[in-house]
């Protein structure tokens, strides 16, 4: 099942950041008086009453400005409203209603989208009164609230979420699913296209020219293999941020519906900031994810070009040593189909499964020999037991009498000792720590 996606939108300064931090109940957002404060757009996962959504926090939008700052913001926001499946848009219940705000009505009733007219700062129900200011505007149903201090955002919540049913889990879709993502211009769709022989994809030297989402079905010795692309056209006049932006939403939407994420890196870069968080992006969502050096062909190589730049990229990803790497050109097709070998290979180490049996006569006695620092009191730490649980991807519980007290590098030492024994390649592995 797809999460929805809502998108908040409106002018600088009207309180779109206290909202967000507020539905994803952590300080994520910069929250200041100054307006434009908001640059970075923040995304977060949402949960109410059972149901989730990805919510997305955008600059403040300000139609036909020729600033280049308020320019990129207002592209971002026409992005987010294109991706999103529902619109927050909030204008300010003190200032009443501005020029900017009429303006970007327009442009949600043009959008076709769901969209609710919130009225923020409407902190107690004294200042109920500065809502009629905003029928004008022609929208139906008003929500006020008050995003500092919560007042109705329970409502809110309940009118946004109403049409996000709770799906009944799908019949179960067996192929392979795989999310082709990075940075722009690392030759994803060239990738696409060298996999499927034909072009799928507008490729060009520009940035981001990807735009629509096209999912393409790989036949592979007989099988099917969905890839989660994201290709399409991208208009040249867009910013570079905005670009980052769009990219920065479809990579979620590829890594939320994916098995396996194929991570590709320019040769030439190496391993950057923006790779370690789609790699973070896809760890966190416990994909399977591989490593896929793009564009080899043009580096100039010698007896252990390969092995050193491995070596490199190893030590950037730190505890993340788990994830393949492997050396490609979506151009000459070089290693292109040993790619997809390996996103198999991965997929199946997700949904490998080890008996109860075998897993406690391995790893009790490792526990034995190297026990568990005992408690800040002092007291001692027995692990009495240790199951896998059915699941998507690998879970382990481990049943034992102080379940809070057990250290991260214990755990990371646990893992190790399952990784050494099973290898669970590729795949993020999960322990969880229960009373006895």
């Amino acid at each position: 099942m797809k999460t929805p996606i809502v998108v908040i939108v409106g002018r600088p300064n009207v309180g779109k950041s206290t909202l967000f931090n507020r539905l994803i109940e952590k300080r994520d957002a910069i929250v200041d008086d100054l307006s434009g404060v908001t640059r970075d757009r923040n995304y977060g996962e949402v949960e109410w009453a059972g149901k989730n959504f990805t919510l997305i926090d955008t600059g403040g939008y300000v139609p036909n400005s020729t600033d280049l700052f308020e320019k990129a913001i207002r592209e971002q926001v026409e992005i987010a409203i294109d991706e999103s499946d529902s619109i927050l848009f909030m204008v300010d219940a003190r200032s009443g209603v501005n020029p900017f705000d009429v303006e970007i009505v327009k442009m949600l009733r043009a959008s076709n989208k769901n969209f609710y007219l919130v009225v923020n700062k409407v902190d107690s129900s004294k200042h109920e009164v500065l809502i009629s200011e905003f029928y004008q505007l022609g929208v139906g149903e008003i929500f006020d609230i008050s995003a500092i201090a919560g007042r109705k955002v329970g409502d809110l919540l309940d009118a946004v979420t109403k049409g996000f049913e709770v799906v009944e889990k799908e019949s179960k879709d067996d192929r392979l699913k795989l999310a082709i993502v990075g940075r722009p211009n690392v030759g994803k769709s060239s990738l696409v296209n060298a996999l499927l022989g034909q072009t799928r994809s507008i490729v060009t030297e520009i940035p981001g020219t990807t735009r629509d989402s096209i999912n393409s079905t790989l036949k592979y010795y007989g099988k099917e293999i969905l890839l989660v692309d994201t290709a399409g056209l991208r208009k040249k006049k867009r910013i570079d941020e905005s670009i980052e932006f769009f990219s920065t939403i479809r990579t979620l939407k590829a890594i939320g519906e994916c098995d396996v994420a194929i991570v590709m890196l320019d040769s030439k870069l190496g391993l950057e900031n923006q790779d370690q968080k789609i790699i973070d992006e896809a760890f966190r969502w416990r994909k399977g994810i591989i490593l896929a050096v793009n564009k080899w062909d043009l580096i100039e190589k010698e007896t252990n070009t390969a092995k050193q730049t491995e070596i490199e990229i190893k030590k950037k990803l730190g505890s993340l040593d788990f994830i393949p790497i492997i050396f490609i050109s979506a151009l000459t097709k070089q290693r292109i189909f040993k790619l997809i070998e390996l996103c198999q290979n991965i997929q199946a180490e997700r949904v490998k499964r080890v008996t109860t049996s075998e897993l406690n006569d391995f790893i009790l006695p490792e526990i034995e020999a190297s026990p568990p620092p005992a408690t800040k009191t002092g007291k001692e730490i027995k692990i009495k037991y240790v199951m896998q649980i059915e699941g998507d991807y690998p879970k382990f519980l481990f049943f034992c009498n102080y379940p809070k007290e057990i250290q991260d590098n214990y755990k990371k030492f646990l893992e190790r000792i399952i990784r050494n024994q099973y290898g669970f390649i590729g795949v993020p592995i999960t322990l969880i720590f229960k009373n006895k």
